[in-house]
């Protein structure tokens, strides 16, 4: 068995690095007779833009520095064609890129080999990004390997992980005794000390100025203690601050007057050498500042030497130094650890027991016994690739959707209309109010009320028709913008949200509620009809042609309508005939945003007329926009980042929109009544699956928090602000999947009656 390890690796200082490097030797331990190099890749992480930084061994295969994207993709690319059976991942957030290290979840999810992922970080207070790529980690593995029951909790609780997911293994401890001639105990400083030690990377948040002001009274009982801190300063640390903090103990020493007793070592040492110091040292303590720590290395190192350990009651400390292995102190309470340490001091028993305790309880850490354990996951991994595979579509899987809910649509909606923009959740009074998004929330309310008799999209409505009349000019065209305070803005909108709001009207005449609407609705639509010949932005005209149809739905012999719609067609048809090329077939020398409202319009008028002529540019710059957009099963629409220009190699893949989603959604699904081709169903689905987290970066948009969606997909995360424009597209695409579903039902009973009558 092969295995591809991808984490940070030595001669790089890390935790992870150090524990990479012990579970691949552990797991080799237990097959005879075979080289790291035949068992074992890895995949090494640059915490630097270079890929010279460390000094590999030969067993590291593959480089990605942390913050290039591409080095992901080739990472995966390489471990795809390689003969690897598995991968063991390790997570902690800070040693892959991108915001909370996302970049971590496009890379597996192009792995094509069974993925066991190991969590050192679980959070009982996940943002919502973070949340988010822990359970989009958890539904790509295989296994999730936590090191605590503590874990297991937080992931069943909190990550909504399914137990079957999770396997407990703990941290494992170097498979050595120690020496009958300790070496520790002659160097000069310590030598005849009762030694307190602590061992890692050293930062602020260890704590260790806890340690040194309960030194005067440790002193005071046992003049001969010497408290030990044994490791380097964090690299992170010294580039940003030096040796400051180092300096501060060694200062808050002095001052005390125990500076005779506080002894650093600066170096990095090897297990052997580690377990000598831990031998030697009376009294371990691991006095960190937070609770929130799911694992300790150096914990449960200090256990499986048989250490006497004493430390604050963070979570793996509590679960490890349970039944009488260790004793626990209060955070930052250097009183009651003198008196722990004082006590223990005195009463050599007492300490006695806490060791062979703890070495008892070690000798099933062994790294060894660990490996072995590491083996039977990954066995199982390859011979059942069914647990980490993606879920197989037919059309729509319905329980992936989530429940409708308009919750936050009334949180930003008050009696004027639907605010434009908000801070995370929170409406954005400052920015006002738009037509565009008002016109948006209109389709929704309408589509919701068709979907349920929803009572709550019902009381929206006449707020969303009330600010599109109020916009109205007396000349049928429309202003844009209003203030909080209800000021105008603009004396006139843009082409593009004069279509939005013909889109509105003509969607509302097709589908009002009650007459009264209806009515409403043809007023201001007639009113707005003379404007139709005056459109020359093409997103306009593509807009108002949608409106156009769904108006014709109701009132398919209106010929003035009709009429409009054809001259409105035939601009459209003539710009994709003017630029269209060989390599080109697109209505404009580029793309920008809401590309697919272009396909979309066409589809609408194939319903309304069947022009031959329509339906063929219709498809083909559907397929054409699904060259640009569409990645194997992922959708990926044209960034807002630059956008696509004619002759470019390829579209930029970030800052996505949701507006885009929505109008992919509807034109498949368009499409699909067009043609009942179930292709475009699928397709649409899985248009709608961005949302959800089936995305280039696998993290969701829609927040199921506030029931608000995400404004973009950027390339390090998402924008947590959560618009109008954005949540309104969300909602349109569930509602429009939630239709499909209904025809897609249809046609599944269809197939089965005709397959009853046939047999």
């Amino acid at each position: 068995m092969k295995i591809a390890y991808i984490s940070t690796y030595p001669p790089r200082e890390c935790g992870l690095a150090t524990f990479n490097s012990n579970l691949i030797k552990a797991i080799n331990a237990n097959f005879t007779n075979q080289n790291i190099t035949e068992t074992s890749v890895v995949v090494a992480l640059n915490n630097a833009d270079d890929f010279d930084e460390y000094s590999y061994p030969p067993e590291v295969k593959s480089i990605i520095r942390q913050n290039i994207q591409s080095d992901y993709s080739d990472a995966a690319n390489f471990i795809n064609e390689s003969d690897v059976d598995a991968c063991i991942l390790q997570h902690e957030f800070g040693i892959y890129g991108g915001e909370s290290g996302v970049y971590v979840l496009p890379f597996i999810n192009q792995i094509e080999k069974p993925i066991i992922s190991i969590l050192h970080t679980i959070l009982n207070t996940p943002t919502f990004l973070q949340k988010s790529i822990i359970k989009e980690i958890a539904k790509r593995s295989a296994k999730i390997v936590v090191m605590s029951q503590k874990a297991v909790g937080f992931l069943q609780d909190i990550y909504d992980i399914p137990l079957a997911k999770i396997q407990v293994i703990e941290h494992g401890v170097p498979d050595l005794e120690a020496p009958a001639v300790n070496p520790v105990n002659e160097i000069d400083a310590l030598r005849g000390k009762k030694i307190l030690l602590t061992f890692g990377l050293i930062s602020r948040n260890k704590g260790l100025e806890t340690v040194v002001k309960a030194l005067p009274a440790i002193v005071q009982n046992h003049p001969d203690a010497v408290y030990v801190v044994l490791g380097n300063t964090h690299p992170g640390v010294v580039k940003n601050s030096g040796e400051e903090y180092r300096d501060y103990l060694k200062q808050l020493a002095s001052d005390l007057g125990v500076e005779k007793n506080l002894v650093f070592l600066n170096k990095f040492v090897e297990e052997a050498e580690l377990i000598n110091y831990l031998t030697a040292a009376n009294i371990y303590v691991t006095p960190y500042f937070n609770e929130a720590q799911i694992t300790s290395g150096t914990l449960s190192y200090a256990v499986g030497a048989g250490a006497a350990v004493v430390s604050t009651p963070y979570w793996h400390a509590q679960e490890l130094l349970d039944n009488n292995r260790g004793r626990l102190f209060n955070f930052k309470d250097h009183v009651g650890l003198a008196s722990i340490v004082n006590d223990l001091l005195d009463n050599p028993t007492k300490m006695s027991a806490l060791k062979a305790n703890a070495y008892e309880y070690g000798l099933k850490l062994r790294w060894p016994k660990i490996g072995k354990s590491f083996i039977t996951v990954v066995e199982n991994a390859v011979k059942h690739p069914d647990y980490s595979e993606k879920i197989l579509r037919q059309i729509i899987d319905r329980t992936l959707i989530p429940q409708l809910d308009l919750s936050y649509v009334k949180r930003l909606t008050d009696d004027t209309g639907i605010f434009q923009h908000a801070k995370y959740g929170i409406p954005n009074r400052k920015e006002g109010y738009c037509i565009d998004d008002n016109s948006r929330a209109l389709i929704m309310a309408l589509m919701a009320y068709q979907e349920r008799k929803d009572e709550d999209a019902l009381n929206l409505m006449p707020i969303y028709l009330s600010y599109i009349h109020d916009l109205q000019l007396d000349n049928g065209n429309f202003r844009n913008f209003t203030s909080f305070s209800r000021q105008f803005l603009d004396e006139e909108g843009s082409d593009d949200s004069f279509g939005r709001t013909i889109w509105s009207l003509g969607y509302l005449i097709n589908a009002a509620p009650n007459r009264s609407y209806a009515e409403f609705g043809y007023e201001l639509f007639f009113k707005a009809v003379p404007h139709f010949k005056n459109l020359t932005h093409l997103r306009g005209i593509c807009n108002t042609i949608t409106g156009l149809s769904y108006y014709l739905r109701t009132h398919p012999y209106d010929e003035r309508i009709l009429n409009e719609l054809n001259q409105l067609t035939v601009k459209l048809i003539a710009s994709y005939k003017n630029t269209k090329g060989d390599d080109w077939h697109w209505f404009e020398d580029h793309m920008t945003y809401d590309n697919a409202i272009f396909p979309l319009a066409l589809f609408h008028v194939v319903e309304i007329t069947g022009d031959p002529e329509v339906k063929e540019i219709a498809h083909e710059s559907l397929k054409y926009l699904e060259k640009i957009t569409f990645n194997l099963s992922t959708i990926n629409p044209v960034g807002n980042d630059g956008w696509h220009l004619r002759g470019a190699e390829k579209a930029p893949l970030y800052d996505q929109q949701a507006i885009e989603i929505m109008a992919m959604v509807c034109m498949y699904f368009q499409a699909f009544i067009v043609t009942r081709e179930t292709e475009y169903m699928k397709k649409m689905f899985t248009s709608y699956m961005w949302f959800l987290g089936e995305n280039s970066l696998r993290i969701p948009l829609y927040d199921s928090e506030t029931k608000g969606c995400a404004d973009g997909l950027q390339a390090n995360g998402v924008n947590r602000n959560q618009g109008a424009e954005s949540t309104l597209a969300y909602l349109v695409s569930h509602l429009t999947v939630l239709q499909a579903f209904k025809y897609d039902h249809h046609l599944a009973g269809a197939v089965k009656v005709k397959s009853i009558i046939n047999n």
